[in-house]
C-alpha cells in the first residue's frame, strides 16, 4: 500500500495516461472464492450466486497489481459491507493513508478529491466514486459510466490474472475457512502479483 503522497499521485497518474480517467487512485472490488461449507455454519458463508465462499475485497493499481487485500469475511456479506468493515475504510474515513490534496481536473477549476473507483455495491463517498444509476441516464452521465467502467475493469483484470496463475482458486476449496487458510490466500496474493503477466 502507498505511504506516501507521491506514490499516490504516480498510481494517479498512471490511471489518467492508461485508462483516460484523471484522480484514480486505485480500483476497489470483491472476489468470491468458493469453499466447502463449513460444518455447523448455517447460512454464513452463503452467497447471492448460491455458493459456499469467503470474499477477497481488493485495491488495485493501474498496472493490475495488489495495493490491499481483505479476506476471509463470509459470502453472505455484499463486496460493501466487507468495504464498510475493511481496515482499508477506516483508514479512508481517518485519512491515515497521506492521499493528495484535492487538485482540480484537467480544463477544470473546481478543486475536486482523488478517488478509488468502484462499482454500485459500495457506498458513494468522498473517496470512492461509482456509477451513476442506469435509469434515466443523461449521455454525460453514460460517458462517465463507460469511463469510469474502463478504470474500475482493472480489478476485475486482476482477479482474473490471479484465477490464471493460481488456478486453485477455480475449484471448491475443500478446507474450513480457518485463519491460516485465509492468511495463505492473502499473501499468495500480495505477494504473487509482482510476477503476473498482464493482457
Amino acid at each position: 500500500m502507498p505511504t506516501t503522497t507521491q506514490e499516490w499521485l504516480k498510481i494517479a497518474n498512471e490511471f489518467e495516461e492508461r485508462w483516460n480517467l484523471p484522480h484514480v487512485l486505485g480500483a476497489l472490488d470483491g472476489k468470491h472464492v468458493v469453499i466447502k461449507a463449513p460444518a455447523n455454519e448455517g447460512s454464513s458463508y452463503f452467497n447471492y450466486k448460491h455458493t459456499h465462499s469467503i470474499v477477497l475485497l481488493a485495491l488495485v493499481d493501474a498496472n493490475y497489481s495488489f495495493l490491499y487485500v481483505d479476506v476471509g469475511r463470509n459470502g453472505k456479506i455484499s463486496d460493501g459491507g466487507v468495504y464498510k468493515n475493511s481496515s482499508l475504510a477506516a483508514a479512508i474515513e481517518t485519512n491515515k493513508l497521506n492521499f493528495p490534496e484535492e487538485r482540480p481536473l484537467p480544463a477544470g477549476t473546481k478543486p475536486v478529491p482523488y478517488v478509488i473507483v468502484a462499482d454500485a455495491a459500495f457506498p458513494l463517498s468522498r473517496h470512492i466514486l461509482k456509477p451513476f444509476p442506469f435509469r434515466n441516464m443523461t449521455w454525460q452521465q453514460r460517458i462517465f459510466n463507460y469511463r469510469l467502467s474502463r478504470a474500475r475493469r482493472v480489478v476485475e483484470n486482476a482477479f482474473g490474472i490471479l484465477t490464471n496463475r493460481f488456478r486453485v482458486l477455480l475449484n471448491i476449496i475443500s478446507l474450513d475457512p480457518s485463519p491460516q487458510m485465509v492468511m495463505m490466500l492473502r499473501n499468495r496474493t500480495l505477494i504473487g502479483d509482482s510476477h503476473l503477466s498482464t493482457p
